[in-house]
């Protein structure tokens, strides 16, 4: 089942409608949109989903480069990007969400590309970002049709726009280089005015001259007196906890202070941890690595009440009427839909497909904390092999991408085809990574290359001190910054004795003078300006220190990959292979970065699984 489970993403409540994106890699890794009826008497209970684009259409954003928010919906008008053409169609639907209409194109094609909007019914317009010329613009585009018109011009990004219930205001979220949104960005505010301009735009939370802050997921909210109100997760405290604005003053308050994340690094577009039924207030919260479930208060004394439910790992919430739908997963059920009746708290969760998997047979995570870079508490989940851990079991440790991301608890297939061929597998959350409050991302701040190197160091010498894994061992994979991770982790330590990198950073020179506008300067606060850190560049990038590395390695790339060119890899590999160090590289044609298609997803696994096995003289499963 590996490489062939679809993945569900941003799935969406409206007019009693369940509209859901479907990642399929049988299909070439093609995203489709599927809906579900809203009940009624002439409605089958049992009936399938309908698919709303079947055939060539795949709906992706090139925005950024990583893209979301795909599609928007309201009453009788949906809105798709096309990977195809990279333009907006409109297909009008009826109540049930069947298509009353062929899909029509909004634009004309052009050197640019489309994401994160939302429908404006009022003015019976599209509101999103486009992407041109470099630089980020908010626009509107009639659902009849035409050119983008000019809403406002940020500095550099901006996005996650939300339109107030009445349709009199709009908020947003901009950033610009050389920061993230995850490090400093703010919350903007505009009224709507009766042409449909926006007016008096400003910021009216986030990071100013002075302070350093991160906003997420602007979301509008009806007060008692039936004023709108806007809902935002503010860093201020420390973590990103949710903070409540009135849009006439622009005065804010906290509306729920815990040592908990109530947001995720915004990597893509369409990522929604909070929602509002339209009478509550429902959220998402990480705390110490999982993912819960609760109800905010809006008004009067903070409070959280947990909602019972068995999901660790959630996303992509939406809420309507005393119903909520979210992507939830834990260590035993795969990543599928979970629906929850707030008011009961009865619930259902439908995999996007059946685990293979006997559940008295999947390795569960166990939380393991030790010492990491300067004696720092540092968390990871270690996952035993199936045939109990003993000291002489192979280990894999796993850097997550990112950095800025983190190790989650939803069960993975990839993880439970290492342990149930007899390894341990430890996936770190070294300093850097998020669900842990702002103070364990900034661990990372100028030491990429240390910190999550030494992180990944102490925990596999964490597993073998607790006789859990053999020393001579141990194995080190990551895909993208992970890869980075890898390889500077054979570099730099004597820990591992094998390592694969999946599009992998191997010269952190290059990747600043050639990666996407989105990550242009992302590593002039992992490391540090560029060019004036030019020397730190050269330190701590592998490739300018292959001949440190004398075990065997295994690379892979997809060669349309726009964010780690391939001539990264295939240069690693290369110098590798002049220090005479094994090495294999596997190249995939209309790969680009991340694999979507299921027979590479296979045979990364499978031919690593061989490498690791052949160079630590185990035995290959069947």
């Amino acid at each position: 089942m590996v490489g062939r489970t679809p993945a569900v993403k941003e799935p969406l409540l409206e007019g009693g409608r369940l509209f859901w994106l479907e990642q399929r890699p049988h299909e070439k890794g093609r995203t489709t949109l599927l809906v579900r009826p809203a009940p009624s008497p002439s409605c089958d209970p049992n009936s399938q989903p309908l698919e709303l684009t079947p055939g060539d259409w795949n709906l992706r954003s090139r925005v950024h480069e990583y893209g979301g928010g795909v599609f928007a919906v309201a009453g009788a008008d949906l809105v798709l990007v096309h990977d195809g053409d990279r333009c907006l169609y409109h297909l009008p639907i009826d109540p049930s969400g069947a298509p009353g209409a062929p899909p029509r194109r909004l634009v004309e094609p052009g050197d640019r590309a489309f994401a994160d909007g939302l429908i404006d019914p009022v003015r019976q317009r599209w509101v999103g970002v486009i992407e041109a010329k470099g630089r980020d613009h908010l626009v509107a585009i009639p659902l009849a049709g035409g050119e983008p018109i000019a809403l406002h011009e940020p500095v550099d990004f901006c996005g996650y726009a939300s339109l107030s219930p009445d349709g009199h205001w709009l908020a947003w979220v901009e950033w610009q280089q050389p920061c993230m949104p995850w490090e400093r960005s703010q919350l903007w505010l505009a009224r709507v005015g009766p042409s449909g301009d926006l007016e008096q735009a400003r910021p009216i939370a986030g990071s100013s001259a002075g302070k350093a802050l991160s906003v997420f997921q602007p979301l509008w909210i009806t007060t008692k007196a039936g004023e709108p109100a806007l809902v935002v997760a503010s860093d201020a405290s420390g973590w990103w906890n949710l903070q409540r604005f009135d849009p006439n003053s622009g005065q804010g308050e906290p509306l729920l202070e815990m040592a908990a994340e109530f947001a995720m690094p915004q990597w893509v577009y369409g990522m929604r941890t909070t929602a509002w039924d339209g009478e509550q207030l429902v959220a998402a919260a990480c705390c110490q690595g999982q993912w819960q479930l609760g109800l905010v208060a809006t008004e009067g004394p903070p409070h959280w009440q947990p909602i019972g439910q068995p999901f660790t790992d959630l996303a992509g919430l939406s809420a309507e009427a005393g119903h909520l739908v979210c992507v939830a997963s834990n260590p035993t059920t795969p990543s599928g839909l979970l629906e929850l009746e707030i008011a009961s708290g009865l619930w259902q969760h439908t995999p996007a497909a059946p685990s293979p998997l006997d559940p008295a047979a999947i390795s569960q995570p166990q939380q393991l904390w030790f010492p990491g870079h300067g004696e720092k508490p540092t968390q990871a989940w270690y996952y035993p092999p199936c045939n109990g851990g003993n000291p002489e079991a192979p280990l894999l440790v796993k850097g997550h991408s990112g950095p800025t991301g983190m190790a989650r608890t939803g069960l993975s297939l990839g993880i439970q085809f290492w342990t149930s061929r007899g390894w341990g597998v430890v996936d770190v959350n070294y300093g850097g990574s998020t669900g842990f409050g702002r103070a364990y991302r900034e661990r990372l701040d100028g030491q990429w290359g240390v910190v999550d190197v030494a992180d990944c160091a102490a925990g596999a010498q964490a597993v073998v001190d607790q006789g859990w894994a053999s020393a001579t061992r141990i194995a080190i994979e990551g895909g993208s910054a992970g890869g980075f991770t890898a390889l500077a982790a054979l570099c730099f330590t004597d820990v591992f004795r094998a390592g694969a990198s999946r599009y992998g950073v191997a010269d952190l020179g290059a990747l600043a003078r050639e990666t996407h506008r989105f990550e242009a300067r992302y590593l002039d606060g992992l490391i540090g300006p560029w060019p004036a850190a030019q020397a730190t560049y050269a330190a701590r990038s592998p490739l300018q220190h292959a001949e440190q590395i004398r075990c065997p390695v295994i690379f892979f790339q997809g060669l349309d990959d726009n964010v780690v060119p391939p001539a990264q890899t295939e240069a690693m590999a290369e110098a590798l292979r002049s220090q005479a160090v094994p090495v294999e590289v596997h190249l995939f044609a209309g790969e680009g970065h991340g694999f979507k298609s299921s027979d590479t997803q296979i045979q990364v696994l499978e031919s690593t699984e061989a490498f690791f096995a052949k160079h630590f003289n185990l035995r290959q499963a069947t």
